[in-house]
């Protein structure tokens, strides 16, 4: 009974062991880095490609987690995607 226990996790149910079927083994992903910093490429309203880019089908801006921008291009970035749909180069949502 008591090596039952041990086995058993904080929920109650039984740890997988270290080769055990239902434990997720842990994913590497590899560090995101912003791509305007290493191209030294500024953001330009101008060039609506490289800005669909980082919106989504619905044409909502993409988050620095997901893209790999800096905080400082993504300002940038964010800034200039709203500049670009109000002069009608990118659309506010795509149907």
């Amino acid at each position: 009974m008591a090596d039952d226990m041990k086995d058993m996790g904080q929920d109650g149910r039984k740890d997988a062991g270290p080769r055990g079927g239902k434990g997720r083994g842990r994913m590497f992903f590899r560090k995101k880095v912003c791509k305007f910093c290493i191209k030294k490429v500024e953001v330009d309203y101008k060039n609506p490609d490289s800005l669909r880019r980082f919106i989504t089908e619905r044409g909502k801006i993409l988050p620095r987690r997901i893209t790999g921008t800096c905080a400082k291009h993504q300002r940038m970035l964010a800034r200039e995607i709203k500049r670009s749909r109000t002069l009608a180069l990118l659309p506010f949502v795509t149907k």
